[in-house]
């Protein structure tokens, strides 16, 4: 399988997107892109050869090819697509994708997503942008787990079922029954994924998110505790001296998040 790399760090920049129609002159397109990347989602079957590597496309299918790279396409007739032609900054961390690929399930948001960026208002480019910039995400997210790397999906939904039950009492054995695995499987993957324990994880989200709350917001000391699932306000004291140092009463008095990470951002 041909893959290529890129970055989601950033929003691309959007040199042209559009609805590209093709095999009505021609039944042969041989081109290439010096700078930029190509998008294409599919409407058709045909045969798209990159350097040299043959691909079946057909459609359903999404190609993210990348800049200087000649391709072939060898069409059946009229042939339509969704494109977009893209610089992607190299800002994050690098993600390998298939030149081709299935969009799945994705490709009714894939669609939308690039239609949309199709007939965004032109003095809005940054919605363009952003359009594109969540299709990309999407796309990135298309290859199978085993080729991409990545916690397993237990643990995944485990995270997401602890993050959306914060407020409320949490058991390894009830998170474990919401990622559908046993509770001792589950620590086993956690401790993996994370290096952390399953009870450790749920304790470190709770500070992290009551520090967030006490420095950059005005929800009472007892309202912030009740938020994160200790409700108790001896055992919220002591939890918080115990991770900061500090009370709830001088963390709130200390400097606002806002404004630390305001100057940081500026340095």
């Amino acid at each position: 399988m041909l893959v290529t790399q890129i970055h989601l760090g950033e929003p691309p920049l959007v040199a042209a997107a559009g609805v590209g129609v093709h095999g009505v002159a021609s039944r042969t397109d041989v081109f290439r892109l010096p700078e930029l990347r190509q998008l294409h989602l599919y409407q058709y079957d045909a045969e798209l050869i990159v350097d040299g590597t043959p691909h079946v496309i057909r459609p359903g299918r999404v190609s993210l090819v990348p800049p200087g790279t000649t391709v072939r396409y060898r069409y059946q007739g009229r042939s339509q697509h969704l494109y977009a032609h893209l610089r992607i900054p190299a800002a994050g961390p690098t993600r390998t994708v298939p030149v081709v690929q299935d969009a799945g399930p994705e490709l009714p948001t894939l669609t939308s997503l690039l239609l949309q960026a199709i007939t965004a208002d032109p003095r809005e480019p940054e919605r363009t942008r952003a359009e594109i910039w969540t299709a990309l995400w999407r796309i990135a997210q298309l290859a199978p787990a085993a080729q991409r790397p990545g916690p397993h999906p237990a643990v995944s939904t485990a995270i997401a079922y602890i993050e959306a039950h914060l407020a409320a009492p949490l058991t390894v054995p009830a998170v474990a029954r919401a990622a559908g695995v046993s509770h001792n499987h589950l620590t086993r993957l956690f401790r993996a994924a994370t290096g952390d324990t399953v009870v450790g994880y749920v304790r470190r989200r709770r500070l992290d998110r009551a520090h967030h709350l006490l420095r950059a917001s005005t929800l009472s000391i007892p309202a912030v505790a009740a938020s994160v699932g200790i409700p108790d306000l001896q055992a919220f004291n002591k939890a918080c001296r115990r991770e900061f140092g500090a009370s709830p009463r001088a963390l709130r008095a200390s400097p606002r998040a806002a404004d630390t990470e305001a100057t940081a951002a500026t340095a």
